[in-house]
């Protein structure tokens, strides 16, 4: 047994001894043709497992169902089909092989609504093999680890039979039962099953980078299965008060809570709790959350329910995907045809991140597999692919590359943010494969070439005097709606200030010259304030090299309800600055004579400054050095 406190009650054994026996006797109980619960993640039942698998020659048609178990699945092999015959509503790696080979089965379900299957009979549940901590003096028994669908489980099957661990951690919340609705215990003194997270990858950090920077002070997080949201929580100790409301967690969680980031002070459903319904983990895990009134594990028809999650505010719910088409169609349980996972959490929680105020549902993933060699940025889902999550149920794709914003967006607006968070190797080819379907206009064949890389570290921020934040960043291939706005937002003087001419309207032509560039012979980079749309440009800054000089030529516009409150300074400064780590000897530019504060910001810069007067125009030539 381990070293932690005792919360069992210590003379439980000789107080229910009548119901006391080994997990081979407690197993002589099933008949063949029964349908059998086996409990979830970490918390399967192993000696329950191998007792059950060792009668195999005694029973048949054995219908085994769960969502991920790790551990040991004896029952999932080929050989073994006719005995046990596995149906899982989530395919974990211990029984992927004989259901991709078509002796086992996979049955997609939104994890919410599995309990309603068993509490209705229409999955019912013969037998059910749980692992559960000692009663306490008042005969509870905690579910410890997994609660999810066990808890349903345990409540509708006709037998249950409980693997009995003082190993296993006592978690507080609804997560408990009582010693009398088990049929039978089998004592097992045991350390629950580890599984540790690996490492994140450089490629997973920038992922997760780029994550962080959409999630607000103030959020409630759920991070679904995967490498990606399992890591994110490493990125997120800067933040202030958030809260979790997950279906799962990892150690991961521990750094967090400890960097004092989560607080839960801002949730209005189960104020300073961490809300889960199982984690998976390794002993550090296990013996933080052991009796620690910190964490709340309650079943999934909880957790998951969306009408639940929509009552919290900036609810950030954040899946993964294996594909994501340039429409917004998200793949998340099959390779293909080859089913691989399972659909798990990710509906229940997009839908109700969108009924949250200010909630935010993201999809995150590499830009590519196998080694670099597939985009999982693709025109066409792979034949047979699933759609778990569909065009309407997703508010942002976030890759290595960067973060796509796709609610309320056209499909040409959708295709494009979703091609610059592609690799870069496949983004020739997927505006091709775009132009070729109809989501984009035909004279986009013109950006070919020019979808270049935003650089990440071209990111800042300006704090005006009343407290207003202006983030700033490079210009994006999807700022082409943005840029239009802002243009047609200014003044007829503004318009002229900008571009010595009386423009009215501006071409497509033109919005793809200000878009698309190198982000080195030509720089831009925008200010933007957030709005309903997610973000307004309020300001552009741009500079285009010269380079038998090594001068750039500048410009810059603010919409004319933000001038004069030091946007353009500022600026001007960050252009330098990128300019000069770029190896450029300076700037030149051309302003009219009564553009008296594009002048002012020039002379006041603190450069080396020479101008001259030609017809009313001045020409600015200034050194860096």
């Amino acid at each position: 047994m381990s070293g932690k406190n005792i919360s069992f009650d210590p003379g439980w054994k000789e107080k229910y001894g009548d119901m006391i026996m080994t997990p081979e006797q407690a197993v002589m109980k099933l008949r063949p043709g029964q349908r059998v619960f086996i409990g979830s993640g970490c918390s399967a039942p192993q000696e329950l497992i191998r007792a059950l698998t060792a009668r195999h020659r005694d029973l048949a048609d054995i219908e085994i169902v769960h969502i991920v178990t790790h551990g040991e699945a004896p029952y999932a092999t080929k050989e073994m089909s006719d005995n046990f015959m596995v149906n899982s509503f989530f395919i974990g790696s211990n029984v992927r092989g004989v259901i991709q080979e078509g002796y086992g089965h996979y049955t997609p379900i939104f994890l919410s609504d599995i309990p309603r299957l068993f509490t209705s009979g229409q999955l019912r549940v013969d037998v059910a093999l749980v692992q559960v901590t000692p009663p306490d003096m008042r005969g509870m028994c905690s579910m410890g680890v997994s609660v999810d669908i066990v808890k349903s489980a345990v409540e509708n099957a006709a037998l249950v039979i409980a693997q009995v661990n003082p190993q296993m951690p006592r978690t507080f919340g609804d997560s408990f039962v009582h010693v009398y609705d088990l049929d039978a215990l089998a004592p097992v003194d045991a350390p629950i099953i580890e599984v540790a997270s690996p490492a994140p990858t450089d490629r997973i950090r920038q992922v997760c980078e780029n994550l962080a920077s959409i999630i607000e002070d103030g959020s409630t997080i759920e991070v679904g299965i995967g490498n990606v949201p399992q890591s994110l929580p490493l990125f997120l100790k800067d933040k202030k008060d958030l809260g979790i409301h997950t279906e799962m967690f990892t150690d991961s969680i521990i750094d967090l809570v400890e960097s004092g980031a989560v607080t839960g002070a801002r949730k209005s459903l189960d104020r300073g709790k961490i809300v889960a319904s199982f984690c998976v983990g390794t002993q550090k895990l296990y013996d933080y959350i052991d009796n620690n009134p910190l964490f709340a594990f309650h079943p999934t028809e909880y957790v998951n329910d969306s009408s639940v999650i929509g009552q919290l505010s900036k609810v950030v719910a954040i899946n993964t995907a294996m594909q994501v088409d340039l429409t917004g169609q998200v793949c998340a349980d099959s390779i293909g045809t080859k089913f691989y996972s399972g659909i798990g959490g990710q509906v229940d929680f997009n839908r109700g991140a969108g009924r949250s105020s200010g909630g935010k549902s993201v999809i995150a993933l590499p830009s590519t597999a196998m080694g670099g060699k597939v985009s999982r940025i693709v025109s066409r889902l792979s034949e047979g692919a699933g759609v778990v999550t569909t065009r309407g149920g997703v508010h942002y794709i976030v890759t290595e590359y960067g973060v796509a914003y796709l609610h309320g967006k056209n499909i040409q607006e959708r295709a494009m943010a979703l091609i610059s968070v592609a690799h870069p190797d496949f983004r020739e080819q997927l505006l091709h494969e775009a132009i070729e379907l109809k989501y984009m206009r035909p004279d986009m064949a013109e950006v070919e070439g020019k979808i270049w890389l935003t650089p990440q570290e071209l990111r800042t921020m300006f704090l005006m005097d009343d407290g207003t934040q202006v983030n700033f960043r490079s210009i994006r291939p999807t700022d082409e709606a943005a840029t239009r706005d802002l243009f047609y937002s200014l003044s007829q003087e503004t318009v002229y200030y900008r571009y010595m001419t009386h423009l009215t309207r501006i071409s497509h032509r033109q919005i793809h010259n200000f878009v698309y560039i190198d982000h080195r012979q030509d720089v831009a980079i925008v200010g933007a304030v957030p709005d309903a749309a997610g973000e307004q440009i309020i300001a552009i800054a741009r500079y285009y090299l010269n380079p038998k000089t090594n001068r750039a030529e500048v410009a810059f516009v603010v919409r004319d309800e933000w001038q004069n409150r030091g946007i353009g300074k500022f600026m001007f400064k960050y252009l330098v600055n990128i300019a000069r780590r770029n190896g450029i000897r300076g700037f030149t530019a051309e302003v009219l004579r009564d553009n008296k504060s594009m002048q002012a910001v020039f002379n006041k810069s603190g450069l080396k400054i020479k101008s001259a007067l030609t017809e009313g125009v001045y020409s600015f030539e200034m050194d860096f050095e």
